[in-house]
């Protein structure tokens, strides 16, 4: 398959706007976000050959093909994922760092304007919770559960065979959270991929799951001593391909799962956290309430991001403009949560829900 094969689908004009697509959605048991790193639009769909899992998913299923990211680096994205804003964050220091802190992962606590990287404000994990509904966040290489380490292993505790900082905490949006930090019951959710092995077999697998590979095989690649070859940044195509490989497997094991094949609806949603390559520096990075003129939300270029469901559309391609604040906002609809976190609010500055991805077949 080739990308101009995908690229003759089906166009969808855009959704409407306002809280008639939000009603549109319909309700889902289980939602499963899949983050990747550092690509570009493409950077995946320009090549069948370094990632054919991902141009089959997205020919097979739902491709949001004008989806942006919120910010450069890493770090401000995986935020906004489940509060709905950046919080002024736009560096990847660590969660605990302050304006002042003098340690090795707040490099820029010294800048003028330096925010708190724990943010007070609330999440989706409230909102879910309030729900009555379940959570993860499985990180893979995480060393256990509820773990408080900014990177791991590192150069203090190195782990031999292995690369330095496979985990960090830069990838896990929920640990920024200062309601998630404080309290061990939810710490204690965020889990490695030991445990996602378990669930799968179990049956056990939450309402709502953000799974996030680690940096050897969710396309961000490491360097220096023990990094495989297919891991290393300067082997862009091989890294690409294990990321595929890697990414694909898990929506193997998730479909194969009793949560797929119930009649509930679940959706399985692929995203990137920004466009770190071909379009960092050009004009246009960002749609749907983004600040161009922001340094922690004036877009993170167009990423790819697509949309698998049990019950849902096949071999469809929605050019709506979306990004992370319209997948937050998409979640909250269909889990029947009516408050819009943050950005997630902002129909008026465009930020709508998914709806046509998400749609369910008659």
């Amino acid at each position: 398959m080739t990308w101009a094969t995908l690229a003759a689908l089906p166009m969808l004009t855009c959704a409407t706007a306002g809280r008639a697509a939000d009603r549109s959605v319909p309700r889902y048991e289980h939602i499963f976000v899949i983050v990747a790193e550092n690509k570009g639009y493409e950077q995946i769909f320009g090549s069948a050959t370094n990632a054919p899992n991902l141009n089959r998913l997205a020919h097979d299923y739902g491709l949001a093909s004008e989806f942006y990211a919120e910010s450069h680096p890493s770090e401000p994205n995986y935020i906004a994922m489940v509060g709905g804003d950046t919080f002024n964050i736009s560096d990847d220091d660590a969660f605990y760092c302050k304006s002042g802190s003098q340690d090795r992962y707040c490099p820029g606590a010294h800048r003028p304007g330096y925010p708190d990287h724990t943010v007070k404000a609330r999440s989706l994990v409230d909102q879910l919770e309030e729900r009555k509904l379940t959570w993860k966040a499985y990180a893979e290489s995480l060393p256990e559960p509820g773990s408080l380490v900014a990177r791991w292993p590192n150069v203090d505790h190195p782990i031999t065979g292995e690369p330095n900082e496979l985990y960090a905490a830069k990838h896990n949006g929920f640990i920024s959270f200062e309601r998630v930090q404080k309290d061990p019951r939810r710490t204690e959710k965020i889990v490695d991929f030991q445990q996602l092995e378990r669930d799968l077999v179990a049956g056990a697998l939450p309402n709502y799951a953000h799974i996030v590979p680690n940096q050897c095989n969710d396309m961000h690649g490491r360097a220096g001593t023990d990094t495989p070859l297919d891991c290393q940044g300067s082997n862009m195509d091989a890294l690409i391909a294990r990321g595929d490989r890697v990414i694909g497997a898990l929506v193997d094991k998730i479909m194969a799962s009793t949560a797929w094949k119930t009649s509930a609806n679940t959706a399985i949603v692929i995203t990137f956290d920004e466009n770190d390559k071909d379009e960092r520096h050009s004009a246009h990075q960002g749609c749907c309430g983004y600040e161009p003129q922001s340094k922690a939300n004036f877009g993170g270029g167009r990423i790819p991001t697509i949309v698998i469901t049990n019950h849902g559309v096949r071999q469809m391609i929605d050019p709506t403009p979306y990004n992370h604040y319209s997948l937050l906002r998409t979640t909250e609809a269909a889990f029947g949560i009516e408050e819009y976190l943050g950005h997630a609010a902002d129909e008026s500055r465009g930020v709508l829900t998914m709806s046509t991805l998400f749609a369910v077949k008659p």
